[in-house]
């Protein structure tokens, strides 16, 4: 079984799932990266039968989100410029498992976003649940609709089924 881990999060993927931590490659940090100026990155890819899974992950349990951004806006870039970056590497990544992982990404029958976002069980002053993810998930709807009409906002505790993985952390 496929483990990776981002953050204090251990992702344990089922065995027919390919997964790569995309924010690692070495095409996206040494090629893709300053494309256009700049270019971000999602953080885990998931081939999974015929859908390709892209998966940002957002742990604010123990640390305030400080990005002025705003989230919706920050994942949909993040999407766009990975999309764009699967493409490009797939042409021309300089290592070969990340050329053939994109092109098998690529030829998904569908694209599904994912936002694995870990907020405070309990609110504090310290530590206050802040972000909404009913408002994110309308504004990525908004946004990636080309993409994938329903993204998903999802905790180690809300995973959907067709979701084959768990997280622990």
């Amino acid at each position: 079984m496929p483990i990776l881990s981002e953050e204090q999060l251990t992702f344990t993927f089922d065995e027919q799932c390919q997964v790569s931590k995309y924010d690692d490659w070495s095409f996206v940090r040494n090629q893709f990266q300053s494309c256009c100026g700049g270019s971000k990155a999602i953080d885990m890819v998931c081939i999974d039968h015929d859908t390709t899974w892209l998966i940002e992950i957002k742990d604010y349990r123990r640390h305030r989100r400080s990005k002025p951004i705003d989230l919706g806006d920050e994942i949909a870039f993040k999407v766009r410029d990975t999309l764009a970056g699967l493409v490009a590497a797939k042409n021309n990544a300089n290592d070969r498992e990340e050329k053939v992982f994109a092109a098998r990404a690529l030829q998904s029958r569908s694209i599904k976003v994912v936002l694995h976002l870990e907020q405070p069980r309990k609110h504090s002053k310290l530590f206050p649940r802040v972000i909404d993810p009913r408002t994110v998930q309308q504004k990525l709807k908004k946004r990636l609709k080309a993409i994938d009409a329903h993204p998903r906002i999802v905790d180690q505790n809300t995973l959907s089924a067709n979701m084959n993985w768990h997280v622990a952390g």
